[in-house]
């Protein structure tokens, strides 16, 4: 059994030919609140960062899967960050890029298999993300999954049309 295929998605390494869809989809500015982005990023940086996602979790820190459905189809990514292999923990991101393929179960089936990878093979103890308090997809999404709110970042971030507060969930793996 392969233990990054879930029922509808599998996660898979990126390859150099995600190039150009990784591009486009750091430079949408529409999306750029999901992960703090302020500016474009070049084709060349993006290719330097596909040369180095050989390096393994342990070396960079982070890891960035793509997010395939079943038939091939390439529909976003999901990344572990500021991974912390002595207090066994990471953070989760999650973007499904195009909104025909948002809330059809795509990121809640990608979820299960990352936090199964996280928890069986990484042997992480807890998984966190940050969330702004208007996005409720993402809140119903990591809820679901057990993710429980631990605090929140008061005027965290900041926007043209004023601050938004962050919440920060955490899912405990209370086998390990």
């Amino acid at each position: 059994m392969d233990i990054l295929k879930g029922e509808t998605t599998k996660l898979r390494a990126i390859e150099p030919y995600d190039l150009d869809i990784i591009h486009k989809w750091e430079n949408d500015n529409s999306i750029w609140h999901l992960s703090n982005t302020i500016t474009p990023f070049s084709k060349n940086i993006i290719k330097q960062f596909i040369d180095n996602s050989h390096l393994d979790i342990f070396q960079s820190k982070q890891l960035r899967l793509m997010i395939e459905k079943n038939n091939g189809e390439v529909i976003g990514t999901i990344d572990l960050f500021d991974y912390d292999p002595l207090h066994k923990r990471a953070g989760i991101g999650i973007l499904i890029a195009e909104k025909e393929n948002r809330g059809k179960g795509y990121a809640s089936d990608a979820l299960d298999v990352l936090i199964k990878y996280c928890f069986s093979v990484l042997q992480l103890h807890q998984l966190f993300c940050n969330i702004t308090d208007d996005n409720s997809e993402s809140i119903n999404l990591f809820t679901k999954k057990g993710f429980q709110l631990i605090g929140t970042k008061k005027d965290w971030l900041l926007f043209s049309d004023g601050t938004k507060n962050e919440y920060m969930y955490q899912l405990i793996n209370s086998d390990n």
